[in-house]
Parts: structure tokens; sequence; C-alpha cells
């Protein structure tokens, strides 16, 4: 009996040790490193989901195309959104993808693609949810989930509510790396 409650108490104290660690990147070749002024998001890229979508953002990330660009439209409570090279909402890297909609759901954390109202439209604008959202299920692709950093996420500068979100001083991606490209 005594060495049965130390095993369980042995992986019980494991199990809080690790519960206080970072997270690690499961699957280096589909984790991201967003870096923000002021700390690291790691998100988990889903190529489950979304193959195509994951493998553009890939190319993206491999040529530098996010470092510098804005997060153009926070709505709280709601997303975050960025990836345009114009910083105006209406830019993109210039190919189309089509939809990969899957039977995930739009809560806290998610991270999704930005598209007009074609369904094959999205190209290199996503956005990260702050919130819950059921509207957007089945209408929108995700791609990945932030497993660490959404207190980082949180402090990125709000747009006004009556102006769709639009932010007049919009914080930037420092840059954005495909984790088993990182040297650190």
């Amino acid at each position: 009996m005594l060495s049965k409650f130390l095993k369980v108490l042995a992986m019980l104290t494991v199990g809080l040790v690790l519960a206080g660690q970072p997270a690690r990147a499961a699957d280096p070749e589909n984790t991201l490193f967003l870096d923000l002024p002021w700390g690291r998001v790691v998100i988990e890229m889903r190529p489950d989901l979304a193959p195509q979508h994951v493998a553009r953002i890939k190319e993206l990330v491999r040529k530098g195309f996010y470092d510098g660009l804005s997060f153009h439209r926070v709505i709280a409570g709601f997303m975050a959104q960025g990836g345009d090279p114009t910083g105006t909402g209406s830019g993109g890297s210039g190919i189309k993808l089509p939809a990969e909609f899957s039977g995930e759901h739009f809560t806290r954390g998610v991270v999704g693609m930005a598209r007009s109202s074609s369904p094959n439209s999205a190209d290199s604008q996503f956005f990260i949810m702050l919130g819950t959202t059921p509207s957007l299920d089945y209408k929108y692709t995700i791609w990945g989930r932030v497993v660490e950093g959404m207190e980082h996420v949180d402090k990125i500068t709000k747009g006004s509510e009556a102006d769709n979100g639009v932010v007049s001083r919009p914080d930037k991606i420092v840059r954005m790396r495909v984790a088993a490209d990182v040297r650190e």
C-alpha cells in the first residue's frame, strides 16, 4: 500500500513540476514563435486541419514576410488581426488559398485565416481569438492554436469598436519563426 502511495505521489510531483515549465515545441516543424515587443507567443500549427494554409504560413514565415507587420484590427474580447503588408486590411502576399474548414471551434487562442466574403480568398492575414465566437465556426480556416504566451496577445493595442477595431497606432510583430529553424 505504501509503495502504491509513493508511486502516485511521485507521479503527482512530476506533473506539478512539468506544469510549471514553459511549453516545449512538440513538433518544431509545426510550431511558430511569434515575437511581440513584450514577449513570445508560441503557436502550434495544425496541418491535420489545414495542410495548405500551414504550408503557406511556414513559407511566408521563412521568407520573413510577417516581420514588422502590424496588428491593424483588434477588437477586445473577439480577435487580433495582422499579416497585411499594407496595414489596411486589404493587402496580402498575392496567393489566395482554398478554404479548409473543419469541425474545430473558434475559442480563445485559436488562430484562423482572415478572408473576404469569398471562402477561397484567404491569403496572408490571420487572426488570434481573444474570446470564443461560435459564429465563425465552419466559415473560416483554423490553422493553429496559441499554446504559450496568450498574456502577450492580450496586451496588443485594441481598436475602437465604432471603427470595426481599426487600430490607429498598431503594435507590430517583431518577428515570426518556425521553431525548427531557431537555434537559441
